[in-house]
């Protein structure tokens, strides 16, 4: 008799109210038929390999891995409608049972292998031929643990779990084949979703097993790049039991932490007891983003509040498979009576009774009751991730045997089509299969070959509780150009209770612009203070690390969150500065002149001719033009009038103080002529006072010439000393000069300071020695107190202090020598009359001139 050819699936499951252990796997029959072992209940059981564990009943009743058996049933039969996939063939099923421990997944596997419940390796009891291949999944541990019993026979394994690299190990698991696409990106598009949001604090929850340290790595390397800090790292111990985590587990860093956003690496059964733990504690509301093959339902009731409503979940993208819904409406057990997995359900949810001890025979159901009608909570009607990887691995299957029976064929043309294969022959089909699935997607099993993951992402609605559904609301494809990997559409998420608009997890707030994020030490670099910026600084956007100096020609404003474009001023006349000055100068000047109208007027007066009339007018009209001066220093500043300012200051300064120093020589002279000596007389004769003038203003122009020579002023802007202005100011090129010309002046002005005071016992009417001392005094008050005065300001009022200094030295001299003489010419004429002159000038006592 010929035996046949047999796929099989292997997962496991337990026992509720009949024990299913004991029941025969559901089959169907046909030329080729397929296996398949299914868990589908979580237990209490404390101790998974105490006997007693078989009679304990289940907390949950897991009907998402009962989904994944319906794929399996359903694409068996799409390709036994299919004529281009192994004509005149029919596919048949098995689908086993077992508890979920190891003792019983390796018992079931000698089960499937052997035929018989002894188990007893290398000898088999079926008389059928052995299955073509093997499925396991959706655990890692359950595929290495079966996939190393049958790498001993070579015999061909297909996981649909997710992707791991160690079952790509081909010197471990050369016979092992994976269906499900890689998850290379997935810590990526994670990341680009926090970034998204701008979610900079969130916590890890992770699985302790062989993967945990290459993905916290891939996590934390792309949380860096995109400065997304880690709150906190909870991890979960892979053999963790679910049962007692009420009493072992607490999870304060989840409980306490900052953090309103948690990532869920994977969720498998060891996560089941914090998935159970987070909706019966009062756990603050938080953001879960969850990376799943499994589900997050529980029999746990959460009242109201579902604590994973809103939830945005990661799942591996792929297309809809048509009639699978149908498939699922019309899955009864009328239609399948050997299900009594099916028979359960219909005894839980629609009231049936069983009318043997076989737990597959039923009374008194509900009329039409459908798989449909179960809680949305309970079974999903679309085909999951894992189902999709289910029914992929049976196209892989049925195509690489196809393709087998075809080279078969080929090989035996004078055979009647009877083909003799074994299942280790299946391994170069499997190796290189590239094949369309029912939806028309391209697949291959080759781990070197597998195309990168796309992703979809789905909010989960549970709120009231019952509602559960899973919205699509985005996809991650990492495969699209840099910025369009992610798209979501933000308005059709719904947030977790709690928030009534998008939720925020960062550790610090953000720094507005005007501040900068100043790290706070021994914490994450999420952590921070928001520092202001330092003067003319600023920061035009939110959380900058470093504020930026505006540029010479900009200022910040007063958020300093822009540089504004300074405004170009100066010392004008416009100014009430500039123009103050420029009303003193002209008044001055207009003063002076007028002084020296009156001096001109009575120029045969003896006040006038006593003191060297002809240096007096000199002296006056000096004075005119150093109050005139200051008119270089006001106004938009060129390169003439840079020059002008130091160089016309300097001369009419030297003219001035040079006359004075005559004038202070000439009455020294005068009354020493009353005892004359050669010198004196030789002095007197030449006119020597004369000459100072001319040897004085010489020196000065000497120092000008090599000052404008060597390092002359030039146009220069002060963009710091006022805020917001850019002043244009003369710079003096040379500070060495300038102050060597103010000695200069200094100089002069002791000289004649010196001569005035030797002449202090003067008869008051010829002398002017009281009047040059007080100008001279005020004359050097003036400049040294100009000098740290002049240092210690900036910008136009520096300006303005050096103007100022001109106009009072030149009103010193101005009102100090002339003012009284004026008083006396125009109010006390009678004392101008030679004959008072003669009388005061009368000698008390001796006068020592050599003093």
């Amino acid at each position: 008799m010929e035996e046949s050819l047999t796929l099989v699936t292997l997962h496991s499951f337990g026992a509720f109210q009949c024990n299913l252990k004991s029941l025969s796997p559901l089959h169907s029959d046909g030329n080729v038929t397929i296996a398949a072992l299914f868990s589908l209940f979580n237990y209490y059981c404390m101790n998974m390999y105490d006997s007693r564990c078989e009679d304990e009943k289940p907390i949950e009743f897991k009907l998402r891995s009962y989904q994944v058996s319906l794929a399996f049933i359903f694409a068996i039969e799409e390709i036994n409608r299919n004529t281009h996939i192994l004509p005149n063939t029919s596919l048949g099923f098995e689908l086993y049972n077992a508890i979920d421990s190891h003792l019983n997944i390796l018992e079931e596997t000698l089960l499937f292998l052997t035929g018989m419940r002894i188990n007893i390796p290398n000898y088999t009891c079926r008389r059928e031929k052995k299955a073509a291949a093997l499925l396991t999944g959706t655990a890692w541990e359950t595929s290495i643990q079966i996939g190393r019993l049958l790498n001993l026979y070579k015999y061909p394994q297909i996981t649909f779990g997710r992707f791991d690299t160690i079952l790509s190990d081909r010197g471990q698991f050369s016979s092992l084949y994976q269906t499900a696409p890689r998850d290379i990106f997935l810590s990526h598009g994670i990341v680009i979703l926090m970034v998204h949001f701008s979610w900079t604090w969130v916590g890890l929850v992770l699985i302790d097993d062989h993967n945990a340290a290459e993905i916290l790595s891939n996590l934390r390397g792309e949380m860096d790049k995109n400065r997304v800090c880690v709150a906190f790292v909870e991890m979960i111990p892979f053999n963790w039991i679910t049962s007692d985590f009420t009493s072992r587990t607490r999870h304060p860093q989840i409980l306490k932490s900052s953090a309103n956003v948690v990532i869920i690496y994977d969720v498998t059964k060891s996560l089941y007891g914090i998935i159970i733990y987070i909706t019966i504690h009062p756990i603050t509301w938080k953001v879960w983003i969850i990376k799943s093959q499994q589900d997050v339902t529980t029999d746990v009731h959460y009242f109201i509040f579902d604590p994973f409503h809103g939830s945005l979940i990661f799942g591996q993208h792929h297309p809809e498979i048509s009639n699978f819904r149908k498939f699922i409406q019309t899955y009864n057990p009328s239609k399948y009576p050997g299900d009594h997995i099916l028979a359960l359900l219909w005894n839980t949810y629609f009231n049936c009774s069983f009318s043997g001890p076989d737990c597959k025979s039923l009374i008194d159901c509900l009329p039409n009751a459908s798989l449909e009608m179960l809680p949305r909570n309970a079974l999903e009607m679309d085909m999951s991730e894992e189902s999709y990887n289910v029914y992929n691995s049976v196209y892989a299957v049925a195509h690489s045997l196809h393709e087998m029976n075809v080279k078969q064929v080929e090989t035996h043309h004078h055979s009647n089509g009877e083909v003799n294969t074994y299942p280790w022959e299946l391994h170069s089909y499997l190796k290189n299969i590239y094949f369309k699935n029912g939806a028309e997607k391209l697949m291959l099993l080759d781990s070197q070959r597998k195309l990168d993951a796309e992703y979809d992402i789905f909010n989960l609605w549970n709120f009231p509780d019952g509602l559960r559904q899973k919205i699509k609301v985005g996809t991650f494809s990492p495969n699209a150009p840099q910025g369009q990997e992610l798209f979501l559409s933000d308005h059709m998420i719904q947030w977790a209770i709690g928030f009534t608009e998008l939720p925020r997890s960062v550790c610090s707030e953000s720094c507005v612009p005007g501040f900068r994020k100043s790290p706070q030490e021994g914490k994450a670099a999420c952590c921070y203070d928001c520092t202001h910026c330092p003067d003319n600084e600023i920061s035009n956007d939110t959380d900058m690390d470093h504020c930026v100096r505006c540029p010479e020609s900009h200022y910040a404003n007063t958020e300093q969150s822009e540089c504004l474009q300074k405004a170009v001023t100066f010392l004008s006349y416009e100014d009430t500065l500039g123009m103050t000055l420029t009303y003193l100068a002209l008044g001055f000047s207009a003063l002076t002149a007028g002084v020296l109208g009156v001096f001109v007027k009575y120029h045969h007066t003896p006040i006038v001719k006593a003191n060297n009339q002809a240096l007096t007018y000199i002296l006056l009209i000096t004075l005119i033009f150093c109050f005139l001066c200051p008119l270089f220093f006001i106004g938009h500043p060129n390169t003439a009038t840079c020059i002008l300012q130091q160089s016309t200051f300097a001369v009419l300064f030297t003219v001035a103080l040079s006359t004075v120093l005559a004038k202070t020589v000439t009455v020294v002279l005068a009354f020493k002529v009353t005892f004359p000596g050669r010198l004196i007389r030789w002095l007197m004769i030449s006119r020597a006072p004369n000459f100072i003038i001319p040897i004085c203003t010489l020196i000065q122009l000497v120092l000008c010439g090599v000052w404008l020579n060597t390092s002359p002023p030039f146009i220069d802007s002060d963009a710091y000393s006022e805020h917001g202005h850019i002043i244009i100011i003369c710079n003096k090129g040379s500070t060495v000069a300038f102050h060597s010309v103010l000695a200069y002046l200094c100089s002069m002005a002791l000289g004649s300071y010196t001569m005035a005071y030797l002449s202090r016992n003067l008869p008051d009417t010829f002398n002017e020695a009281k009047f040059i001392t007080f100008s001279m005094l005020v004359f050097f008050s003036v400049w040294v107190t100009f000098l740290p005065v002049y240092h210690s300001t900036k910008g136009k009022l520096m300006v303005a202090m050096e103007v100022f200094s001109i106009l009072t030295s030149s009103a010193g001299l101005l009102g100090c020598i002339f003012l009284p003489k004026c008083h006396i010419i125009l109010f006390r004429p009678h004392r101008n009359v030679l004959h008072h002159v003669r009388n005061k000038g009368h000698f008390k006592g001796n006068v020592n001139f050599t003093a």
